[in-house]
């Protein structure tokens, strides 16, 4: 069993905090945040789109890459960063930025992967530059992660 994506109220009003508990050593949940061909098999968008790149070099300093394709008229969504913290299976941080107008600026991710008898609890804490560029994410999704973290828990189990 796992429990649903929860959203909680921001620690300050440039983050969004998001928990998702995982049926799975952290050790496991952690690779299938670090694995390409894992990240690949879960990180699914919405109908019509593909991942269409999943680059991934996991370690401090090293850079990460997705590319999300429609399918329908080749638009492309762009997301890249840089590892700044790698702590296995304990931690990543990492920054973000959107290859969007829309989405201006750089935000900085956590990911924290606490075990409790086998299972993992995954928080993600998103950090922006201001309260206007998390109001922003916001409006776009930031915080929707259910579908993707549930394709994740049945690879998992």
């Amino acid at each position: 069993m796992t429990e649903q994506s929860l959203v909680g109220p921001p620690s300050t009003d440039r983050a969004i905090v998001m928990t998702r508990v995982f049926d799975a050593p952290r050790e496991r949940v952690f690779d299938a945040f670090t694995t390409p061909e894992i990240v690949k098999q879960w990180m699914v968008p919405p109908d019509g789109w593909s991942l269409a790149a999943c680059e991934i070099d996991l370690i401090v300093g090293g850079a990460f890459r997705y590319v999300w394709r429609n399918g329908a008229d080749g638009q492309e969504f762009v997301v890249s960063g840089v590892f700044t913290e790698i702590v296995r299976p304990e931690r990543v941080v990492h920054t973000e930025r959107f290859d969007d107008p829309d989405f201006p600026g750089e935000s900085l991710e956590t990911w924290t992967f606490e075990e409790r008898d086998g299972k993992t609890t995954l928080t993600t804490t998103l950090l922006y530059e201001s309260k206007e560029a998390r109001d922003r994410a916001l409006e776009y999704g930031a915080d929707q992660c259910t579908a993707g973290y549930d394709r994740l828990a049945t690879i998992l189990a």
